[in-house]
């Protein structure tokens, strides 16, 4: 059992919630026994495996601990004050994983659906948006979720949580957005650009045939990059005093439209 929080492979390990860091290693920091799960399930390379005996009582764990000990991981225990420095957040579940960086680049994507929904993020800020986005993908069938351009880092330890591990589960990828918008013009992927001054309503556009759906961050919204002709802007309507939503609930509204046209299922409007 290693006991103290100097241990130099526990100094390592805390040292990838910095992203400078996981770009130097190439490796990533993943908290949580659903997370860790849903990574080794993706075929995600564990290194290493830090757990805390104390806070490690469940079944899923103590399955997840023989799950990762086949797979080659390195099992470790740790003392209650060494797994205070690992664990990322408030929520301890005694298990926490240092893995490799899967591949998230462009060239990566191999394959698409065939009728493909794809949904761009460009500049977003806020690793726990990120997360809620993937979540909203991997439930509404998202092909692929796409950060241009991205002010933060894809597997920021608060994306990874708040993906609840989808981000393992759906393609992603990252690069410069004039990258982004040639790889999706490429693929002949119609792109649906949400804007506050967009010309069509969200409802009008016909998601049924493949497309990419393109949402800015809260500070600053879309590029000019997103400006061309071959780009359709769409509004959602504001009724109060909010001028927008936030990115994740933008688009999960979205995504989920898209969802009810490809399942052929009707709007319905309750009524008093």
């Amino acid at each position: 059992m290693i006991t103290s929080p100097h241990n130099p492979r526990v100094k390592l390990a805390a040292s990838l919630r910095l992203r400078r860091q996981r770009r130097k290693e190439k490796r990533i920091l993943i908290d949580g026994t659903r997370e860790i799960s849903r990574a080794l399930a993706a075929g995600v390379k564990l290194h290493e495996v830090f757990f805390c005996a104390e806070l490690c009582q469940g079944a899923d764990a103590r399955q997840l601990l023989e799950r990762a000990d086949l797979s080659g991981a390195e099992v470790i225990d740790v003392g209650e004050q060494v797994f205070a420095r690992l664990a990322f957040g408030e929520r301890a579940e005694g298990i926490v994983a240092v893995a490799a960086e899967p591949p998230h680049r462009l060239e990566d994507l191999l394959r698409l659906a065939e009728q493909p929904l794809v949904a761009v993020l460009e500049g977003v800020e806020k690793p726990g948006n990120i997360g809620a986005v993937l979540r909203s993908a991997d439930a509404a069938g998202v092909s692929a979720v796409l950060l241009a351009s991205p002010a933060t880092d894809l597997f920021n330890p608060n994306a990874i949580r708040a993906s609840l591990g989808t981000i393992f589960s759906v393609p992603v990828a990252t690069a410069a957005s004039e990258d982004v918008l040639a790889w999706l013009q490429s693929h002949e992927l119609p792109i649906v650009a949400a804007r506050v001054e967009g010309s069509a309503v969200y409802t009008e556009i016909d998601f049924r045939r493949p497309a990419a759906i393109v949402i800015g961050s809260e500070a600053h919204g879309l590029t000019s990059v997103w400006s061309g002709d071959d780009v359709k802007a769409v509004r959602l309507p504001m009724l109060g005093a909010a001028d927008s939503l936030n990115l994740s609930a933008a688009a999960a509204v979205l995504f989920y439209e898209a969802l009810r046209q490809r399942s052929g299922v009707s709007a319905c409007v309750a009524r008093g």
